[in-house]
């Protein structure tokens, strides 16, 4: 009898002639375009400047690939460093292998120097920008799909993953699992509707706002981390994500609500981005360059109009009696 599924992509990378085109990086680099966009729009309606989230995304996003890259060479070491294994795989970023906590903790290094190079407080850029991360990760989990890794347990559930692949050491993987990715995937896109939701309804300030997005996105984590059966260390009976899940859930709860107390509401639009109050090029010299020409010898200021001088006091000596009009003279 045969089940239903969802089947696995043949492959994942295209080639143009000899350069590569792997959905892995693809998936990644539409989640950052739909994070800046989201939060620019965010930013925009804070009352920032239009293209602060993209100048700061500069400096978070490759902090940000450093950092999950990092967290999931350290925490799975074993794939890399040992016996038989080839450590310059861990440079191979193309294959998978991009973990969320390190990626958001070494990203909010990079967007901590680019706030201060802008002058922007880190907790508002982090409210605004939240949902976005959110979006990025469902657009991420993606390249998980394409990559077929990251799946979950077996099941004859309908929405199965079939699954056809052959590890690094030689064994063929073949059946049908519980999709992991797209769980997630749907999760993080409720989580980002869930922040802009409450967000809009509570007018979350100072850092709040990412708060929820933390917390919320942890929760899903740590049942979907329950359903994978990919290589992971485990400690008292759990994967180490589900752990780092249940510590991040507590230290962002904790952190709404200490400065949900001590700075309740929303930062002053006027004092989130110094860009968005500066005179726009070239306003200054034509605001001079508008003002009247001084008074000479007495006499008024002529009229200036299209570049030409006011013709109104030719007009009154054309008007006197005994004058001819064409030759006043």
């Amino acid at each position: 009898m045969d089940i239903a599924y969802i089947p696995s992509p043949s492959r994942g990378v295209l080639y143009l002639g000899p350069i590569p085109l792997r959905a892995y990086a693809f998936c990644i680099i539409l989640g950052v375009i739909a994070a800046v966009w989201l939060g620019s729009k965010r930013w925009v309606a804070r009352g920032g400047a239009k293209h602060t989230v993209g100048d700061i995304a500069v400096w978070a996003v490759p902090f940000g690939l450093v950092g999950g890259r990092l967290y999931h060479v350290i925490t799975d070491h074993q794939l890399y460093f040992g016996e038989g294994k080839n450590p310059w795989n861990a440079f191979k970023i193309w294959e998978g292998g991009l973990g969320i906590w390190g990626a958001v903790a070494l990203g909010a290094v990079g967007a901590w120097i680019g706030c201060r190079r802008r002058g922007v407080p880190l907790p508002a850029y982090a409210d605004a920008i939240a949902p976005g991360i959110a979006l990025a990760q469902a657009l991420g989990r993606w390249g998980n799909y394409f990559n077929q890794e990251l799946y979950g347990r077996a099941t004859t559930l309908p929405w199965g993953l079939k699954i056809h692949k052959t590890l690094p050491d030689g064994e063929v993987v073949s059946g049908v699992y519980h999709p992991t990715f797209l769980y997630e995937s749907l999760w993080c896109v409720g989580v980002a509707l869930l922040v802009l939701w409450v967000d809009r309804r509570w007018k979350l300030g100072h850092g709040r706002a990412f708060a929820v997005y933390v917390a919320a996105y942890t929760v899903g984590r740590f049942w979907i981390e329950y359903l994978r059966i990919d290589e992971a260390h485990h400690y008292l009976g759990l994967r180490l994500n589900d752990w780092t899940s249940i510590v991040v859930f507590v230290g962002a709860v904790a952190y709404f609500v200490i400065v949900g107390k001590l700075r309740p509401g929303r930062e002053d639009p006027a004092s989130i981005d110094p860009a968005a109050h500066e005179p726009a090029d070239g306003a200054e010299e034509k605001a001079e360059g508008e003002k009247p020409s001084e008074q000479v010898d007495g006499e008024k200021p002529s009229r200036l109009v299209d570049g030409e001088a006011d013709a109104e006091p030719a007009a009154k000596v054309a008007e006197k009696p005994g004058k001819d009009a064409k030759n006043p003279i």
